[in-house]
């Protein structure tokens, strides 16, 4: 999915199935993890050394269980990926958008209809990155804040799967400390530390 999406915003992408050297594919300069978040731990750490990792990927612990690696509120899913890749540079975007809102609903920007993608990143040149590839994609990049922000577009928050455009997101991320799951994060993140 994610190679169609790029080739046709003019963008080479190398991919990896299930069958081929997904060392091949992380020789690329940007990587999406797009495979089941129940296998991070599966990915090839010393491949991904240096590289800049979007992580598309989300837990659902309605198909994956109950996973204490996953399921603390002190942690997004992505800062989880970082400490795993951790001589990788992860960013957090496009998890929340539906494979058919990738496929169908990029639009040229400034469209009155294009929808925004939120991105979570430690530095501002990876965020800048994922950003513009997200532009061109289609969507307009929403900046969400650190990689720890990332948890506002992870499943069952309000964004996740919202198809909204980006003054939607940006209205959403407001509203998250406020929401239920916004609060039980806070909680959870004033006993860290």
């Amino acid at each position: 999915m994610f190679a169609a999406l790029a080739e046709r915003a003019g963008l080479e992408v190398r991919t990896a199935s299930s069958t081929d050297d997904p060392a091949e594919a992380c020789a690329s300069d940007v990587v999406i993890l797009a495979v089941p978040m129940s296998r991070y731990r599966t990915l090839p750490v010393e491949a991904l050394r240096g590289r800049l990792v979007v992580d598309a990927m989300n837990h659902w612990w309605e198909l994956d269980g109950a996973r204490p690696d996953l399921d603390d509120p002190a942690t997004s899913t992505s800062e989880t990926v970082q400490a795993f890749l951790a001589g990788s540079r992860v960013v957090k975007a496009l998890n929340h958008a539906s494979v058919w809102e990738l496929e169908n609903l990029g639009r040229p920007a400034g469209a009155p209809d294009r929808r925004g993608i939120a991105i979570a990143g430690d530095d501002a040149a990876d965020v800048a990155a994922v950003a513009a590839l997200v532009d061109a994609l289609g969507f307009d990049p929403v900046v969400a804040g650190p990689l720890a922000a990332g948890v506002a577009f992870e499943p069952p928050t309000e964004i996740f799967g919202s198809d909204a455009t980006a003054a939607q997101i940006r209205s959403m991320l407001d509203r998250f400390p406020r929401s239920q799951r916004g609060r039980v994060v806070a909680r959870a993140r004033q006993g860290r530390g």
